[in-house]
C-alpha cells in the first residue's frame, strides 16, 4: 500500500474517474488539495476571477459531451458560498458537477473561525449530496460515492467539503488498483414499453416531446430513429433543442410561452396524444396546464420517479433511463415496422410541417436603432450547422431561442430553470475548454454579460476563443416587459451619460473598453447591414488573437418579444412574416 496525504488520493481518484480539468480558485483552506494536483499531476487548471465562474465553468464543461464531470475548487466559507449558484443551476437541469471545497480544521469548526461556515447544510438543498469528510480516510471512498451518485439515476452536483487537518493527514491508499462503482439507471421494461405503443397507436395527432433527459442520456440518434419509423413529429423542449435537428421534417418546433415557435404551439394544441421523454414539463414550456392537457393523453418517461405526476398526472407513466427506454422503443418499432402494423403518419406530418413554413415571425427589419430579430436574421446567414451556442436568460435568450437554429444535440447549451445573470461568459469558456475545436457562439443582454464580465479575462489568459453577440438595449429587458403588467418602467433602466464615451449615446456602459482592457477584442455595431461583417471580422480575430471576441449590436431601447400567459394566448407584438422575404432565414427558408 501507498502513503499518502488525503489530498494526494482525493486527486488519483479524480483521474481514475476521468477528470483531466479543473475549474477554481486557491486559497489557503484548500492549498493542501492544490499541493495534491501539482505533485500528482495530470489535471489541467483554469484559474476563474470568480468562484461563482469556476462553477459555471464546470456546468459549461458537463454539458459540452456526453460523460463529462466538470469539477470545480475553492477555499473555505465565501467560495463554497460563491459555488452555490452553480449547483443550484446545475441541480436544477440535472447536471453532474463535482464542487471541492476546503474548510477550517475540525478541531475549529464550532469556535467561529474564519470563513469557516457549514457549507454541507447550506449546500444540501441544491445537490444530491453535500459531505464535510471529518475523516482522512474517508476521502476517496467520500469521492468515489460523490462519482456514482453523480452519474446514477436523475444526474446532479455534490459538493465535497474537506477540513485543512484532513488533506494533509497521511493515510494508507492505492490508486492502481482503484475502480470506479457502477452508476444506477432505471430501466423500462418490455411491457411498459408494449403498452405506451399501445396508447400511441391509438393515436391520430401524436407528438413526441423531447427532454434534456434524451441529450444527459445520449440518445438523441435513437429518438430520431424512434421518430423515423413511427412517422411521429418531435417538440424538443428548451433543454432537448438539438436532441433531431430544426431542419429535419419530423422537427415541429418549440412549444412554450417564451422560447417557442408558433408553428409549435399550434401544432401542440391540434395533437390528440404526447409522449413525453426526459422531461419535467415546465411552467414556461406547457403555460396554463387546462389549455395544455385538454383534449390529449399523455405518456410519461422519465429517469426520476418523483418526475412522474408532479407537474399533472398522466395517462401513464415510466420510470427510465432515456436511453434505455428508446432503445426498447426502436427494438418495438422496427419489429412493427417488418410486420407492416405501423399506422401511416404522413398526413399527420406534413400538417406540421406546413404550419412550420406558414406560421413565422418577421425577422427582417431595417430600422435603425437595429431590432433584436434583425440580429439573429443574420447571424443566421454566419453561424453553420455546427455551432455551439450558449445563452442563459432574458429577452436575448427567449428571442434567440425564437429565430436561432440547432442542428446537434449539446449544440444548445443553455441554463433552462435556474436562469442566473451572468452564467453565459464562464459557461462559454467551460465549454471551448471542453472542445477546444468547436466554433462556440455565447449570447448575452447587456445585463447578464456585465454579471460576470470579469470572466473574460480567463478566455485571454487561457486562450479559449469564442464570439460572443451582445445586444444592447441598456435596459433589464425581460423585467421591463414584465413589469408592463403592473403599469410602470421602474429600477431596470442601464441608461447613463457615460462621460468617457460619449459616442455611445447614454447607453451606459463602454462595453468595447472593459472588454479590450480584459485582454479580449471587441467590435460595435449601430445598423443592420454592419451585422454580418462585424461577425465575419470577429471570426478573424478570434482566430488571431485566441481570445474571445465581442461583438456589440446597439439595440433600440424598447422591444417586446413575442410571449404570453398561454399557449393559444402568446402575445405577437410586432408584424407576422407574410412572405419569405419577411423571414428570409427561417428554417422553412433554408430547406
Amino acid at each position: 500500500m501507498a502513503r499518502m496525504t488525503a489530498a494526494e488520493a482525493a486527486v488519483h481518484v479524480l483521474r481514475k474517474e476521468g477528470v483531466d480539468v479543473a475549474f477554481g480558485v486557491p486559497g489557503a483552506a484548500i492549498n493542501p488539495f492544490y499541493a495534491a494536483l501539482r505533485k500528482v499531476g495530470g489535471i489541467d487548471h483554469v484559474l476563474a476571477r470568480h468562484v461563482e465562474g469556476a462553477s459555471h465553468m464546470a456546468e459549461g464543461y458537463t454539458r459540452t459531451q456526453a460523460g463529462n464531470i466538470g469539477v470545480c475548487i475553492g477555499t473555505s466559507g465565501p467560495a463554497g458560498t460563491d459555488m452555490i449558484t452553480g449547483l443550484y443551476s446545475a441541480s436544477a437541469d440535472s447536471i453532474p458537477i463535482l464542487c471541492i471545497t476546503g474548510q477550517a480544521p475540525r478541531s475549529r469548526l464550532h469556535k467561529e473561525d474564519f470563513q469557516a461556515v457549514d457549507i454541507q447544510a447550506i449546500a444540501g438543498p441544491v445537490t444530491k449530496w453535500a459531505v464535510t469528510v471529518l475523516e482522512p480516510a474517508q476521502v476517496p471512498r467520500a469521492i468515489q460515492q460523490a462519482f456514482q451518485l453523480m452519474r446514477s439515476s436523475r444526474p446532479g452536483p455534490v459538493l465535497i467539503d474537506l477540513p485543512v487537518d484532513v488533506q494533509m493527514s497521511e493515510i494508507e491508499f492505492d490508486p492502481d488498483t482503484y475502480e470506479p462503482l457502477p452508476a444506477y439507471k432505471p430501466r423500462a421494461s418490455r411491457a411498459q414499453i408494449e403498452k405506451a405503443m399501445a396508447m400511441l397507436d391509438e393515436a391520430e395527432r401524436p407528438l413526441i416531446v423531447a427532454g434534456g433527459g434524451i441529450i444527459n442520456a445520449d440518445a438523441s440518434a435513437l429518438l430520431q430513429e424512434f421518430a423515423e419509423l413511427t412517422g411521429v413529429p418531435v417538440i424538443p423542449t428548451l433543454m432537448g433543442w438539438g436532441s433531431i435537428a430544426d431542419d429535419h421534417p419530423l422537427m415541429a418546433g418549440m412549444v412554450g410561452l417564451q422560447t417557442s415557435h408558433r408553428y409549435g404551439n399550434a401544432t401542440l394544441l391540434e395533437s390528440d396524444f404526447v409522449m413525453g421523454i426526459g422531461n419535467r414539463w415546465a411552467n414556461r414550456h406547457t403555460g396554463n396546464l387546462e389549455t395544455y392537457t385538454k383534449g390529449r393523453k399523455f405518456v410519461h418517461v422519465d429517469i426520476e420517479p418523483t418526475q412522474i405526476g408532479r407537474i399533472f398526472g398522466p395517462d401513464y407513466g415510466i420510470v427510465s433511463d432515456a436511453k434505455a427506454a428508446l432503445e426498447l422503443f426502436v427494438e418495438l418499432a422496427r419489429e412493427r415496422k417488418a410486420a407492416g402494423t405501423l399506422k401511416d403518419r404522413s398526413a399527420w406530418a406534413e400538417s406540421c410541417q406546413e404550419r412550420k413554413r406558414t406560421l413565422l415571425r418577421k425577422t427582417h427589419f431595417d430600422e435603425v436603432p437595429v431590432k433584436p430579430q434583425r440580429v439573429y436574421e443574420e447571424m443566421n446567414k454566419v453561424f453553420g450547422r455546427n455551432t455551439r451556442y450558449i445563452s442563459t436568460i432574458g429577452l436575448s435568450q427567449i428571442a434567440g431561442a425564437q429565430f436561432l437554429h440547432v442542428y446537434k444535440p449539446r449544440h444548445w447549451i443553455n441554463c433552462g430553470q435556474a436562469g442566473p445573470l451572468g452564467w453565459t461568459i464562464p459557461a462559454a469558456l467551460g465549454v471551448c475548454k471542453a472542445d477546444p475545436s468547436a466554433e462556440v457562439v455565447a449570447l448575452s443582454g447587456d445585463y447578464d454579460f456585465q454579471f460576470m464580465i470579469e470572466e473574460l479575462a480567463v478566455g485571454a489568459q487561457f486562450n479559449l476563443p469564442y464570439i460572443h453577440v451582445l445586444v444592447n438595449n441598456s435596459y433589464l429587458g425581460l423585467i421591463r416587459q414584465a413589469q408592463r403588467g403592473f403599469d410602470m418602467d421602474y429600477c431596470v433602466q442601464l441608461s447613463f451619460e457615460n462621460v468617457n464615451c460619449p459616442e455611445i449615446n447614454e447607453y451606459g456602459v463602454d462595453h468595447v473598453s472593459v472588454v479590450e482592457g480584459l485582454g479580449c477584442k471587441a467590435l460595435r455595431v449601430t445598423r443592420p447591414d454592419e451585422i454580418v461583417p462585424a461577425l465575419k471580422e470577429a471570426k478573424e480575430l478570434m482566430t488571431q488573437y485566441r481570445v474571445p471576441v465581442v461583438v456589440e449590436v446597439i439595440l433600440e431601447r424598447v422591444t417586446n418579444i413575442a410571449m404570453g400567459t398561454d399557449l393559444d394566448a402568446i402575445n405577437e407584438f410586432e408584424a407576422l412574416a407574410d412572405e419569405g422575404a419577411d423571414a428570409p432565414t427561417s428554417i422553412a427558408q433554408l430547406t
